[in-house]
């Protein structure tokens, strides 16, 4: 599966134009659960056992073909640089559910998505090695319900790089307050997926012009090598 891009370089947007520090950079990888980043467990075991297992195959073609695997490389390159990492989850502490909000507790009811649970993992492809950070969040947005802020500070973070999924809803959210917060954001395009290929690319088109660079993730490795 190739990457497409979705926005055109020619026009400005309102996003200030910016080139990353290796330092001050943090890479963010948002949800990457079996809860659903998975199709065979959570929602895409739901979603296959009421028959609408189709409705979902952009979306998990592009995260086993080109979102997992880039993942994997960005994983590798910080790593071998001793760049920070970030990985972010979402989904209940609590096994009734009581800790989340109500318009995200059905949600996390109908795949099983509480700390303990299969579900909740992380995928086993990407886990998170000793010394990696992990936040949970029970909103789309981690700034509404994690320390994200005040451990980004602490790390001394100017700079994120956001991948995983999904690209309209807890990635986009997330950004939105980051960029009010003054971080600056990458949207990494071949590194991020959501439910549909036209929210992907709707919510790509939209970071690109308002809230800060669209890369691919060759460009991010390139870009921090040379710094």
């Amino acid at each position: 599966m190739v990457s497409q891009r979705y926005y055109d370089k020619d026009e400005k947007p309102y996003a200030l134009e910016f080139v990353v520090e290796p330092n001050s950079t943090v890479l963010v990888i948002t949800d990457m659960q079996y809860a659903s980043g998975c199709r065979t467990t959570g929602l895409g075991k739901r979603m296959a056992e009421s028959g609408k297992a189709d409705l979902l195959k952009w979306r998990f073609d592009r995260i086993e073909q080109l979102v997992l695997p880039n993942i994997k490389r960005l994983l590798a390159f910080f790593r071998e640089k001793k760049l920070k990492i970030l990985y972010l989850t979402v989904g209940s502490i609590l096994p009734d559910y009581s800790d989340a909000p109500a318009y995200m507790r059905q949600r996390f009811q109908e795949t099983n998505n509480y700390e303990g649970s299969r579900e909740h993992e992380i995928l086993d492809e990407i886990k998170p090695m000793k010394g990696e950070y992990v936040l949970n969040k029970t909103t789309r947005g981690a700034f509404s319900s994690t320390g994200i802020d005040s451990l980004l500070r602490a790390f001394g973070a100017n700079y994120l790089i956001f991948t995983g999924i999904s690209t309209d809803e807890c990635i986009e959210s997330t950004i939105r307050d980051a960029v009010d917060r003054d971080y600056r954001c990458v949207l990494v395009e071949d590194a991020c997926a959501a439910t549909e290929e036209e929210f992907h690319r709707v919510s790509v088109l939209h970071h690109q012009k308002k809230w800060g660079r669209v890369a691919s993730t060759d460009e991010i490795i390139k870009e921090l090598s040379t710094l």
